[in-house]
């Protein structure tokens, strides 16, 4: 019943007050219409996290063709995996190799540069550009790791660890640093505060998330990848060290 009489109402209704109605409305209609599609573009046109790019501070795929050297170093008084070197140099090779175009042959292989350093007397005082003129390079990337640590957590089997170093790209030719271009080097800090898996797993932990702050620098990265939870800048990591 109440039905029937709400259709009897809205038949009655006069033609002049749905008219006015229709004419009232049409402005808020047609700006709301105008915004809608006037906004697709930032909808549709913006780019997201994950296509954006933070420029490299040194495009290093700029230099197609040209050899590079990873040298790895670090004093001589730090206790660090044995492995270490290995760790840090393969870890650097297969980021640029994984978000750069330059080809796997361009990079020095480890075991020349373990060679190298095996039969050179003095190896550690050899500049970093006479050691990659040695071998070929056109430019040195040079790491020195500066703190190390992996630490057991009691009897839990599970480890912290964290590790510091210092990058620098050298020109071979020239003897000079070419990046960063503002700094003396690019100063690295990862960790993390537990893993399981043993020491010689956290040390490659850390020497992927350390390879990863620096091989960033030399590429275009993308916004939603540059940054890493094993990065040591967030609030508590001063207590870590």
């Amino acid at each position: 019943m109440r039905k029937t009489m709400l259709k009897v109402v809205a038949q009655k209704r006069p033609f002049w007050l749905t008219l006015f109605f229709c004419i009232c409305s049409a402005p808020l209609l047609l700006n709301y219409g105008c915004q809608l599609i006037l906004g697709l573009p930032a909808i549709f046109g913006t780019p997201t996290s994950s296509e954006t790019k933070i420029p490299a501070e040194y495009d290093l795929t700029q230099n197609q063709g040209q050899k590079i050297m990873v040298l790895v170093e670090q004093p001589f008084y730090l206790n660090t995996s044995a492995n270490m070197r290995f760790f840090m140099t393969d870890a650097m090779i297969k980021m640029l190799k994984k978000y750069t175009e330059i080809p796997a042959e361009s990079f020095i292989d480890y075991d020349a540069v373990a060679d190298l350093r095996s039969k050179t007397p003095n190896f550690s005082l050899l500049p970093p550009e006479k050691a990659g003129s040695l071998l070929g390079a056109d430019f040195v990337l040079l790491v020195v790791v500066s703190n190390f640590q992996v630490s057991p957590i009691g009897d839990s089997g599970y480890y912290n660890g964290l590790l510091d170093a210092q990058a620098m790209l050298i020109d071979v030719a020239s003897g000079q640093k070419v990046w960063p271009a503002l700094e003396q080097s690019k100063i690295v800090k990862v960790g993390f505060e537990s893993q399981r898996t043993g020491s010689d797993a956290a040390a490659v932990r850390l020497s992927v998330a350390a390879a990863h702050c620096i091989t960033r620098y030399l590429y275009d990265c993308r916004k939603n990848k540059f940054k890493i939870s094993e990065e040591r800048t967030d609030i508590g990591w001063e207590n870590q060290e």
